[in-house]
């Protein structure tokens, strides 16, 4: 009987584990979604609008160049 036990036990651990694989699984495919729409979106308006939309980068200063 105890073995019965810690059989099924090890079953349910080994499927704990699998639905906590799956939640990953599903959260990554939801990120892909996304990335999936952002890219879809910068086919349709043109890259260069979205560069034009995307706040401007600012150039970094060397630190050799700064006086401290």
């Amino acid at each position: 009987m105890l073995e019965r036990i810690a059989t099924r036990r090890a079953e349910l651990d080994l499927l704990e584990e699998l639905v906590k694989r799956l939640a990953d699984v599903r959260i990554e495919r939801d990120e892909l979604v996304v990335a999936e729409h952002i890219v879809q979106r910068i086919n349709e308006q043109g890259f260069d609008e979205y560069l034009s939309r995307a706040p401007a980068r600012r150039k970094r200063r060397s630190a050799a160049g700064r006086c401290g």
